[in-house]
């Protein structure tokens, strides 16, 4: 079965810099679109940025500028670098998988990011 793991979370300072990063298993990572997505304590899970199998990625308006959502294919590979973070960039972010062909979803279990002094 598919597998994503996420990695690269922690405790942060405001203005710091996080790299998340997710590993696909199962060799299907190029046919599928991948976001991140994250949810903050009492909050609902939100998108954070997506990125197809081509084409341009697309980010959520408070994280623009900031963050970037990047692929590696050939390594099954999945980041985000987060810059210049913010308290209310604390949540644990989660990776996902969409595989078209199938029309079938993927969730890895979280990564934890607090941006705190």
């Amino acid at each position: 079965q598919v597998q994503l793991v996420e990695s690269g979370g922690g405790l942060v300072q405001p203005g710091g810099s996080l790299r998340l990063s997710c590993a696909a298993s199962r060799g299907i990572f190029s046919s599928s679109a991948m976001g991140w997505y994250r949810q903050a304590p009492g909050k609902q899970r939100e998108l954070v940025a997506v990125i197809p199998t081509s084409g341009s990625a697309n980010y959520a308006d408070s994280v623009k500028g900031r963050f970037t959502i990047s692929r590696d294919n050939a390594k099954n590979t999945l980041y985000l670098q987060m810059n210049s973070l913010k308290p209310e960039d604390t949540a644990v972010y989660y990776c996902h998988s969409h595989l078209s062909v199938f029309n079938i979803d993927y969730w890895g279990q979280g990564t934890e990011v607090t941006v705190s002094s």
